[in-house]
């Protein structure tokens, strides 16, 4: 039975995936234009192609470095300021206008701002932290100001001892908050990152590559790299998914 489900599974993911390269193959014979829409069998060659380099992997390599560190900046800080403002009254008041302005701000605004402050490769990790982080921080916030306060009472009443409070109460309660935004983080962080590099266009970076796909009018090779972008993005999510639900349930 789980055999047939996984098999039916991956059928309808190969329908799917069919399905819209038929529609890409319409799109291109309709448009007839191959600097606006590659064909699908251009593009595949072209990735081929480009598989075989190093500099494809180097480009990779740091890109996904960059933006697993932004992530880990802003998870790490995400969590101690989520739990100082979330015990303290006045640092969530500092803290939340900042956060505001943050996702109220264009990640452009930022980018541009980056490139005046830092060097092109640290300019990816500052962006990808910065939108991230307040993903992290309001999760962390919502999740302890949502603990069920009649259980907080009980512990206090029956003299539980803190520790015991923050690992079998708080700690369950704010995961799933906290998971959620991890797993938000990673598709927002990464898109964060390529949009970055594509702008400061460090030694090796995928951004950088899109930049000269672009420059040089190469579709078939704009199109290969934005493919990439989002299989890495696919895997990531599913990664962290599936690593998360294994090894840190509550």
């Amino acid at each position: 039975m789980r055999a047939s489900t996984t098999k039916n599974k991956w059928l309808n993911k190969f329908i799917v995936l069919a399905f819209w390269i038929i529609v890409w193959q319409l799109v291109y014979i309709l448009i007839n234009n191959e600097l606006y829409v590659p064909a699908p069998i251009n593009v595949i060659k072209t990735l081929k192609v480009l598989i075989f380099k190093i500099d494809f992997w180097q480009s990779v390599g740091f890109s996904i470095f960059r933006t697993l560190a932004g992530i880990a900046i802003s998870i790490v800080l995400g969590i101690v300021f989520g739990i100082v403002c979330s015990t303290n009254a006045f640092m969530y008041e500092l803290i939340n206008p900042l956060v505001i302005a943050i996702k109220s701000t264009p990640i452009m605004s930022f980018i541009i701002i980056a490139l005046v402050w830092f060097s092109s490769d640290n300019v990816t990790i500052f962006i990808c932290f910065l939108m991230c982080f307040p993903l992290i921080w309001t999760n962390v916030v919502e999740g302890i100001k949502n603990v069920d306060k009649n259980i907080l009472s009980m512990a206090e009443v029956y003299k539980v001892k803190k520790i015991v409070v923050f690992n079998k109460i708080y700690v369950p309660a704010v995961f799933p908050y906290f998971s959620t935004a991890c797993v938000s983080s990673i598709g927002l962080g990464w898109k964060a990152s390529i949009a970055a590099e594509v702008l400061s266009n460090p030694k090796y970076s995928i951004g950088g590559q899109l930049y000269n796909a672009k420059l040089y009018m190469d579709s078939s090779e704009l199109f290969a790299w934005t493919f990439v972008v989002i299989v890495i993005s696919i895997v990531f999510e599913s990664l962290f998914k599936k690593v998360w639900e294994n090894k840190f349930k509550y």
